[in-house]
């Protein structure tokens, strides 16, 4: 009965929307976006019916609004109690771009590529062998690939649109490996190199730590996600930075928290929308920097 009564209060306050801008407007918005993404569907069914541009643009806005609200509320909690699990935050930064994204389809296409590379590994393989293993389900079979940092778009960022496509940004590649090599127990984690996002396998004989937590002796290499999950060293980071004429910094080397890497996430998929003149996107986009702290 509540539930009803609800709808009907909600279905109320929305045929109250072509008010005259005045505190009786203001204090009807209020309440509907206290709904949450409940009010979203009778919204866009009055958005159907709307009678003028006006009508249409209040009620846009406001479906804007509750969409981002969820996305900046449920990042901050994610920040504060889910940052362990990074893909947890990948879907919620794609509904930014895509707000109707199916989470549960997704999720299933997850598990079947995890599946897919629990089938191939076991406890006796190397470190390097293991990787082998990942690379060759990850980019032989399902053929995921690096999109080119001058070819990239907003959906290169987007999880859905990287398990769809097989094709993404350096970082939306790697968020994607970071986490079903955490599904595998598999100590892989990314490093916040400058302009280049990189993955590094961690010693593997001890319990697997917090990435901050780790320290340059435990990593045993290096993966470039883009090149098809390649193991380098120490040494090729150290002549990037000498041929990038760039100062040296130990988070080169190490692996980064996942706060560190989401933010990163922000902060290319802002330039994106800055590419792409949408100004008011990427003003969004630095409002949820915030919820990292």
């Amino acid at each position: 009965m509540a539930a009803n009564r609800d709808i009907k209060e909600l279905s109320a306050l929305i045929s109250m929307m072509d008010e005259p801008v005045d505190v009786n407007f203001i204090s009807i918005r209020q309440k509907i976006a206290g709904y949450g993404s409940t009010a979203i569907p009778l919204l866009e069914e009055a958005w159907m019916h709307a009678g003028n541009d006006g009508d249409i643009l209040r009620i846009v806005s406001l479906i804007d609004e509750i969409r981002f609200n969820d996305i900046y509320f449920g990042l901050e909690n994610w920040a504060k109690f889910h940052s362990n699990n990074l893909i947890d935050a990948f879907f919620i930064l794609s509904k930014f771009q895509y707000p109707e994204l199916d989470e549960d389809i997704y999720r299933q296409k997850l598990e079947r590529l995890k599946t897919d590379m629990w089938l191939e590994i076991n406890e006796n393989l190397t470190a390097l062998e293991k990787v082998k293993v990942l690379n060759h389900i990850f980019y032989e079979v399902y053929q995921f690939r690096g999109q080119l940092p001058q070819d990239a778009k907003i959906g290169d960022y987007c999880l859905n649109n990287l398990l769809d496509s097989r094709k993404g940004s350096a970082i939306a590649l790697g968020i994607l490996y970071v986490s079903l090599a955490h599904k595998l127990n598999i100590p892989v984690f990314g490093v916040d190199l400058h302009q280049h996002f990189v993955l590094a396998y961690m010693d593997d004989n001890q319990p697997v730590k917090l990435p901050e937590k780790y320290e340059e002796k435990e990593v045993l290499f290096y993966i470039a996600v883009v090149n098809k999950g390649s193991a380098f060293t120490k040494n090729e980071i150290e002549h990037y930075i000498k041929q990038a004429n760039i100062q040296t910094k130990p988070s080169y080397f190490l692996p980064c928290g996942h706060l560190v890497i989401i933010g990163r996430m922000i902060n290319e998929m802002i330039s994106m929308y800055r590419k792409d003149d949408k100004d008011d996107k990427a003003e969004s986009l630095i409002k949820l920097l915030d919820t990292l702290g």
